[in-house]
């Protein structure tokens, strides 16, 4: 019985995705659309495909940054604590 529902849930509309963007990119995407005959539903999928990845490292790369911003931060003020000292 769940399996049906989620099927139908699926058919109506759970995997689609609306976003905005500027009219540059819109006019990049469907400039390679044509380019390579292909539709821009397509190339919106290919980037998002190969971005998300990308943008999975980036993230990591800024927090473990972050983290070890911090952890700096906090050395340096235990050091400067201490010789105030």
């Amino acid at each position: 019985m769940a399996n049906q529902i989620n099927a139908v849930k699926k058919l109506k509309g759970e995997h689609c995705l609306n976003i905005f963007v500027s009219y540059e990119l819109k006019e990049r995407l469907k400039s390679l659309a044509e380019k390579y005959d292909r539709t821009t539903s397509d190339m919106v999928r290919g980037v998002l495909k190969i971005g998300i990845p990308m943008m999975e490292g980036l993230s990591q790369a800024e927090e473990i940054m972050v983290k070890e911003y911090i952890s700096l931060f906090r050395k340096l003020r235990q050091v400067k604590s201490l010789k105030d000292i």
